[in-house]
């Protein structure tokens, strides 16, 4: 099935260049121009994967960012002129996936999505083979692999994709350490990349979960393990 990618951007001209270079590589794209006329379109549409531009006239990328968040977990890459570190963490934190600085090459961003899609083409092939009805339980914790939902006390968690994968990554390896670098090999796709970029996942993923229920631990200067609960 073809993939849907909704383009965010406030500059026509980059809009034209993404959508042109999408299309051309196999992708539907849909654009929009402002934030508010991209929550209609998530309204109206199944989309796959999102690029978000930061600013924008009417509501801002980061606001944008927020209100998919509430009701949307399809991947969110920031492409933004905002190219500090603190842009990057910020955008990360409130629930992007990624994020890329302007200007920015078209084959790269390219190679990020495709290299998203064969990652969660994979990882749902795998776990559909090592679970049939896609669930993975650990009371009161339940992950279903093949709709990418968790629900905690029978409560929907708002997880991103990145974030659901990293969660399932190491509730399937249970009491193993998962080095930072490993996760993000295994989740971005990349042996090379901003490791904070996982701190950050992981620091959400607690965030969500709550205080009560510590199921991941820092093993301090190595990664995180899952400890299931007894």
């Amino acid at each position: 099935m073809q993939k849907k990618i909704l383009v965010i951007d406030d500059d026509k001209d980059i809009v034209k260049l993404i959508t042109k270079s999408l299309s051309y590589e196999g992708f539907e794209t849909i654009s929009a121009y402002s934030g508010k006329e991209a929550l209609c379109v998530l309204k109206e549409n199944n989309i796959d994967f999102i690029i978000l531009d930061i600013m924008m006239p009417d509501m801002d990328g980061l606001d944008v960012c927020r209100s998919i968040r509430k009701s949307y977990n399809a991947p969110i890459l920031f492409l933004s002129a905002r190219d500090k570190d603190i842009d990057k963490i910020v955008g990360l934190e409130i629930g992007a996936d990624d994020y890329m600085t302007k200007p920015f090459s078209i084959q790269e961003l390219n190679s990020r999505i495709r290299a998203n899609f064969r990652k969660v083409d994979r990882l749902f092939k795998e776990w559909n083979e090592l679970s049939p009805n896609g669930e993975k339980i650990d009371s009161p914790l339940i992950l279903n692999d093949k709709t990418f939902e968790a629900f905690l006390n029978n409560k929907k968690l708002n997880l991103s994709t990145k974030e659901f994968q990293i969660l399932s990554m190491l509730m399937h390896n249970p009491n193993n350490v998962l080095t930072r670098e490993r996760i993000y090999e295994y989740v971005w796709g990349d042996e090379y990349g901003e490791l904070n970029t996982v701190t950050v996942h992981i620091k959400n993923i607690r965030k969500k979960l709550g205080p009560e229920y510590d199921f991941i631990k820092t093993i301090w200067g190595i990664g995180y393990k899952y400890k299931e609960r007894e």
